[in-house]
């Protein structure tokens, strides 16, 4: 789903060479283009590192930014290696054992270890999806004066639709690229002329607060950019894209060449490196605008919208509106389906984007479950940037656990057999895991303060 298919072939008896039929390896070692070659190359991970940006983040992203203005600038640099190295871990599970990570726990692991992380991952899932929503609700309300739970119920229905009887390729093809609106953040925060010496600072100099504020901003950051629904997704669409070659079997699926995991990481590495760059510069705008001005708590989509004001003036609501409608149909659909993933896995039901409703009852009920769930949330009247925020926190408590448990799997040679994480990814992995755990414990321990 949501996804440019790269073709992989593996070595097997019946295919023993991966150029032996013009597999993608091939093709990218033949292309002479440097542009077309990366375009080859991209995959999920583009598509993993779009949807990271979800309404979720925006709200996050805008709400550090005009809290704490440039103090939180740092995390951008320090993310990126880390977001990185967890989803190129996430996508070799599902690359190496041919099944997806609930499936891999259900194999390898006791039963209440996979029953610990699905249930972990439905909460996240499902309150993510419902504040998407109604973010997209919200946006769209700025371009025309519809009530929200009206629409919160309309999109809810037309995700769902799509999902089941409809193409999620549509999906994509109809919203990726309002995501490119987000872009705007760039040019709106060089229009905003800040104190670069300040804003050089702040990215490579870490302004470190134990403050209550401070730590549950810094957890919500890094909640909303290494997601607990992102883990699940990117071992699925492994699998998701050798059934679609017709790759039915485990043994069929299994293993990895060199090959194969170097396409991976460059794919993940420009997905993350895409979320990364509008995660930094949505901060960037948000500091200079909102902060500078003196609004620095924002509640709702119209203040928020105010951080693309020194680009584009009256029209500011109006990309601001685009990108959030754009981010929030691709991530949804991301979230709702790495749900229902990750429970047919772990339950053995039929599963798959390609199975018809009447094939898989169960994933494509577990969808409509979810997005209803999700769309309940919004009745609750938060505020849209608050519970966006929150969302993130909510993400930010409960992906430690599963960090550990993916560092855990990536590790087991029973497992990856000789694709275990080297040092460096070993590093990276358990870093992300132990600052995360202690942003957690921060904030609890400031509560109140």
């Amino acid at each position: 789903m949501l996804q440019w298919r790269r073709r992989r072939k593996r070595p097997t008896p019946s295919n023993p060479s991966p150029k032996a039929d013009g597999a993608l390896e091939s093709r990218v070692e033949r292309e002479r283009n440097p542009l077309k070659r990366l375009l080859l190359i991209l995959g999920p991970g583009l598509i993993t590192g779009a949807s990271d940006d979800d309404p979720s983040g925006i709200g996050t992203y805008t709400t550090a930014g005009a809290s704490l203005g440039f103090a939180t600038l740092w995390t951008a640099p320090l993310t990126l290696p880390l977001m990185a190295a967890v989803q190129f871990i996430c996508a070799k599970i599902g690359m190496v054992s041919g099944m997806g990570l609930a499936a891999v726990l259900r194999k390898h692991y006791p039963r209440w270890v996979i029953y610990f992380a699905i249930s972990l991952l439905l909460i996240a899932n499902t309150i993510n999806a419902g504040t998407d929503i109604g973010a997209i609700a919200a946006a769209l309300n700025l371009l025309a004066p519809i009530p929200t739970l009206p629409l919160v119920v309309i999109i809810s229905i037309v995700i769902v639709t799509l999902q089941i009887w409809g193409s999620s390729k549509l999906i994509v093809r109809t919203f990726k690229w309002l995501t490119l609106s987000l872009f705007a953040y760039i040019v709106a925060a060089f229009l905003a002329r800040p104190h670069w010496g300040e804003v050089l600072k702040s990215t490579f100099l870490p302004t470190i607060r134990f403050d209550h504020q401070y730590l549950t901003t810094l957890l919500a950051i890094l909640g909303t950019t290494i997601s607990p629904y992102l883990f699940f997704w990117q071992a699925s669409q492994e699998v998701e894209e050798e059934l679609q070659m017709g790759r039915t079997t485990l043994a069929e699926r299994e293993g990895a060449t060199d090959r194969e995991l170097r396409i991976a990481e460059i794919d993940v590495d420009a997905g993350m490196f895409f979320a990364n760059l509008v995660f930094y510069f949505v901060i960037l705008a948000s500091a200079a605008t909102l902060h500078a001005a003196g609004k620095t708590n924002v509640q709702t989509a119209t203040e928020a919208a105010q951080a693309l004001q020194p680009l584009s003036g009256r029209v500011a609501s109006i990309l601001f509106s685009l990108g959030l409608i754009g981010s929030g149909f691709l991530a949804v659909p991301v979230l709702t389906t790495s749900s229902a993933y990750a429970t047919c896995e772990a339950f053995q039901w039929p599963f798959g984007l390609d199975e018809k409703p009447r094939g898989a009852p169960g994933f494509y009920g577990l969808i409509a479950i979810a997005t209803f769930v999700g769309l309940l949330i919004n009745f609750l009247r938060i505020p849209a940037v608050t519970a966006l925020f929150w969302t993130a926190v909510v993400n930010g408590v409960l992906a430690p656990p599963l960090l550990v448990i993916i560092m855990l799997v990536s590790n087991n040679k029973k497992v990856m057999g000789n694709r275990t994480n080297s040092r460096l990814t070993n590093i990276l992995g358990w870093a992300s895991a132990a600052i995360m755990s202690l942003a957690a414990l921060g904030m609890f321990v400031t509560w109140g303060q």
